[in-house]
């Protein structure tokens, strides 16, 4: 038994998970990460409600100085 998606997306493909054993709980596990590593899920959160761009600026940039605090953090401990 297939678990299949194909609804477009805007351009993108559909996603399918294949059913085996009758364990639907591994297959939904593993259709939900797929979705989730596709993007899927944070553009149907971004959806969900207005951003102004000024908001949405801020936002991008302090993820992207978490990420980077982050990245000279792990440095920092491996140095050690």
């Amino acid at each position: 038994m297939k678990f299949n998606k194909n609804t477009s997306f805007g351009n993108q493909k559909g996603l399918s998970v294949e059913v085996r054993n009758d364990n639907f709980n591994d297959a939904m596990r593993k259709f939900k990460r797929k979705i989730q590593d596709d993007g899927r899920l944070q553009e149907v959160k971004q959806r969900q409600e207005y951003i102004k761009p000024s908001e949405r600026k801020a936002r991008e940039k302090a993820a992207a100085r978490a990420r980077w605090l982050k990245k000279l953090n792990k440095e920092n401990n491996t140095r050690k």
